[in-house]
């Protein structure tokens, strides 16, 4: 095997530790938590089936890509739960330094287009990014609103939290707004969500 084949099998072994990762959110049918590479799976679905309602014209591999990698760098950083303040005060420093280690184990033009994509999401700046990471906010609202709300009741979330996170929607994929609403609305009105 030659040194560039062999940094690429490496990076793929490596990545297949976020498998192991796991989040708050739970399954739709609420069986068990959801780990990180379920997620980005999901959401590139969600990317493919819902780009219609992007208000900008977005490049859907360049999307499907950026959520492939955005959560990467948990393999090292760990998962930070959305809410938890004190764990998202060091997260982007932590979530860097895994970036900077994952994506060095690929030959170096391979890396470095990770690296972009990664930092793209990070970034938020561009009508893919936007798109994408409302997607990423989008997901855990539906499946809490499936599980009634578990995570939500197990964290002790209002719902004054869950419209702050969901913020991204409006102008990543507005015509879904109404939708983040409703949910909210349904949730709070069910017991589901406190205000």
């Amino acid at each position: 095997m030659d040194e560039r084949l062999g940094q690429q099998i490496q990076f793929a072994i490596e990545i297949d530790k976020l498998k192991g990762v796991l989040r708050q959110t739970l399954l739709a049918d609420g069986s068990r938590q959801e780990n990180s590479a379920e997620h980005s799976w999901h959401l590139a679905m969600m990317a493919m089936l819902l780009q219609e309602y992007a208000p900008k014209p977005v490049d859907l591999l360049r999307v499907i890509k950026m959520l492939l990698v955005h959560d990467l760098v948990e393999v090292y950083a760990g998962d930070t739960f959305c809410y938890d303040l004190q764990g998202n005060l060091d997260k982007a420093a932590r979530e860097a330094e895994a970036a900077e280690k994952l994506f060095g184990i690929l030959p170096a033009l391979q890396g470095l287009e990770l690296r972009e994509l990664w930092q793209e999401f990070e970034e938020n700046a561009t009508a893919n990014a936007q798109f994408a990471t409302a997607l990423d906010r989008l997901q855990p609202l539906l499946q809490n609103r499936e599980t009634e709300g578990a995570t939500w009741k197990m964290h002790g979330i209002n719902a004054a939290q869950v419209r702050d996170r969901m913020s991204p929607v409006q102008e990543g994929i507005p015509a879904l707004w109404p939708l983040v609403q409703q949910i909210i609305e349904e949730a709070m009105e069910k017991g589901y969500l406190k205000e």
